[in-house]
């Protein structure tokens, strides 16, 4: 009986660990990341268009943005025992990613530059380098979302439980999906919706390759999405929506800029 007992506790541990570990890994969820590959695609060069259709013959930047999400399913080890600490990186308040850095497992600044010099290294098997293309233009785009520069202290905001329209929620998770799904719009829809309000000069201000200048900018958002309310509903999304907007058009920009210059 004791035995019985113990392995069904350590079953629901594990159970509990592994949906902690999943509710870490997501940003945007499926149409928020696929909203950024859709955007990203209309300013590639002709030079990274080629290099992506030679891995992705068949799938868009929109289709491949969400592998990364998909295999936290996939039992290989990679996945299971890395892959997670690369969707997201750790600033404290009052501190910034250069003074802090990584932690020995890496994080999502580490991983983007290791997937940059997997992708190119024709030595590498296949598989490999699709993977570091998929994984490249997933971490652009949960390095836009400010709860994935997290303040070491709630899980990027997976801790902080409230109701969002009326539904058990949390703040993580109500900027992954729960805003953008509350637009009801397809990934293209959205996509579209956003490309037309860009500017020439938005673009040109936004083309930046730089992850530092990424997270800097998810660190100074974060704050300010904190709320203190327990049940949130369309005042929140008031509120915030210019801001998930701007941070989905900015994500789509910068997946075309790095992949440009990697490209180059």
């Amino acid at each position: 009986m004791l035995k019985k007992l113990f392995t069904i506790t350590a079953m629901l541990t594990i159970t509990s660990l592994s949906l902690t570990l999943s509710q870490q890994a997501q940003a945007w969820g499926k149409t928020g990341h696929r909203i950024t590959g859709e955007i990203a695609t209309m300013h590639l060069t002709p030079q990274a268009q080629a290099a992506i259709q030679a891995l992705f013959p068949d799938q868009s930047l929109a289709e491949i943005s969400t592998l990364a999400d998909f295999n936290r399913s996939n039992p290989a080890k990679f996945w299971q025992k890395e892959a997670g600490a690369y969707h997201y990186v750790t600033v404290p308040d009052g501190t910034d990613y250069v003074t802090v850095g990584a932690p020995k497992k890496g994080d999502a600044f580490t991983a983007l530059n290791k997937f940059s010099n997997m992708v190119k290294d024709t030595s590498l098997p296949l598989s490999q380098r699709k993977t570091a293309l998929h994984f490249i233009v997933h971490i652009i785009g949960d390095l836009h979302q400010p709860l994935h520069v997290g303040n070491g202290l709630d899980k990027g905001g997976n801790d902080v439980k409230l109701e969002f329209f009326w539904q058990r929620s949390n703040l993580h998770r109500i900027w992954d999906s729960g805003i953008i799904d509350q637009q009801k719009l397809s990934y293209t829809e959205y996509a579209d919706w956003l490309t037309q309000k860009m500017t020439t000069a938005m673009i040109d201000t936004w083309m930046t390759p730089d992850p530092l200048v990424w997270i800097k900018e998810s660190y100074n958002i974060r704050k300010g999405v904190y709320t203190e309310r327990k049940k949130e509903n369309y005042n929140y999304v008031f509120k915030h929506i210019d801001t998930l907007n701007l941070r989905l058009s900015q994500a789509g920009v910068r997946i075309a800029a790095y992949l440009n210059a990697l490209y180059r």
